[in-house]
């Protein structure tokens, strides 16, 4: 699985809505991955404030994916 997200398929994103809606998930399951990745780091100082930014990038990526569905 690619860590970054390319020009093109932003591009291809803006003009396929499946595509678009397939982008979101997978993003969605490989921020939820580096969430867990990072629970279970919790002893690091920095994790709190970086779980909480990773939890709102979830519910944002969830709403999106919400959204789509329903056009």
């Amino acid at each position: 699985m690619r860590d970054l997200v390319s020009d093109e398929d932003l591009a291809r994103a803006r003009s396929d809505p499946a595509f678009r809606q397939q982008l979101l998930a997978d993003s969605l399951d490989r921020l939820l991955a580096a969430l867990t990745r990072a629970r279970q780091n919790i002893d690091d100082p920095d994790a709190d404030p970086q779980l909480r930014e990773g939890a709102a990038l979830a519910l944002e990526l969830s709403d999106r994916l919400h959204a789509n569905a329903a056009e």
